[in-house]
């Protein structure tokens, strides 16, 4: 089924659980690749075979822009309290197939979805769902900071405000901020423009006001591509220690970051057998993020990781 544009103003369902077992399919064993012991892959308790809570379950995605597919062919179940990282060249598809996670490719005129994305059981992209409330519960941070221009408080409170949130604001703004690990940074200045923050303060600015109107999901698109190793290691940090309340799916250029950080991971490329005119993108490979950077079952995947090309 073919959808594009918003759907019908009506609330997302109620009742959004679903757990199933992850079923994977092991590759032959490989000899860990030349190349890939500069890679720190952190320990993982995510392994091949461990029965896993799916969030999001796509089945033959495709997005296409004019009706020109831009990523094609896209199965995947991803897991809640995980980080997924996305990775591959530029021009794959991970930051369309991410935007297909909370419906913002909605917004784009030419862009068209088939396929099925399932959230927690209900079809997200039925007649019936709000795209609105979707956006509610999967919660995006992008490639570079975007504060409002107002103070850091007031960045924080829009959203409660505008969701109608009941609760002490001040103490609403408080937990945000300190979830995102700024709280004791700037409770001196709250009343202060946000545009007077350093860029990696931007951005876990960002993170504290999607964190603020309680998400199930996180997005982030490259949110580190724009700052220094300092700031990148404190949203790095930041990442791995809110897993345990929120669902994290993260696109990224930085093979070590995706070493670091994700629990699983997903390589994606651009498919050249039709033509440069038809480029197209597809995932390649989805498994344990120490599966992929140390024994991954996909030749394309190894060069890339590597560095061989990319």
């Amino acid at each position: 089924m073919s959808r594009s544009g918003e759907g019908d103003d009506n609330s997302m369902p109620e009742d959004l659980t679903q757990t199933e077992p992850e079923t994977t399919t092991n590759g032959p064993s490989r000899d860990t690749p030349a190349g890939l012991a500069h890679l720190e892959v952190a320990s993982r308790d995510a392994t091949v075979g461990t029965p896993r809570t799916h969030i999001f379950e796509a089945s033959n995605v495709e997005v296409a822009y004019g009706g020109k597919p831009a990523v094609t062919d896209v199965n995947i179940g991803l897991a809640e309290h995980e980080i997924t990282a996305l990775i591959g060249p530029s021009g794959c598809g991970k930051s369309t197939f991410l935007r297909c996670l909370n419906r913002m490719n909605d917004l784009i005129p030419a862009a068209s979805v088939t396929g099925s994305i399932v959230y927690h059981g209900h079809d997200l992209y039925a007649k019936n769902i709000d795209p609105v409330s979707v956006r509610k519960r999967i919660g995006m941070v992008f490639q570079k900071p975007n504060p409002f221009p107002k103070s850091i408080y007031e960045n924080i409170a829009f959203g409660p405000r505008v969701m109608g949130m009941k609760g002490n604001m001040d103490e609403i703004v408080e937990s945000a901020l300190q979830r995102a690990a700024l709280w004791d940074e700037v409770k001196d200045r709250l009343k202060t423009n946000a545009f007077g923050m350093s860029g990696g303060q931007q951005q876990r600015l960002c993170i504290a006001r999607a964190l603020a109107t309680s998400p199930d999901v996180l997005l982030m698109d490259e949110p580190c591509s724009a700052l220094d190793p300092i700031s990148t290691g404190k949203i790095e940090e930041l990442m791995v220690e809110i897993k345990q309340e929120y669902s994290i799916v993260i696109v990224t250029h930085n093979m070590q970051q995706a070493a670091r950080v994700s629990d699983w991971t997903a390589f994606f490329t651009v498919d050249l057998s039709a033509g440069e005119a038809n480029r197209v993108g597809r995932l390649v490979e989805y498994n344990p993020t120490e599966k992929i950077f140390t024994t991954p079952d996909d030749e394309r995947t190894e060069q890339y990781v590597t560095g061989k090309f990319g």
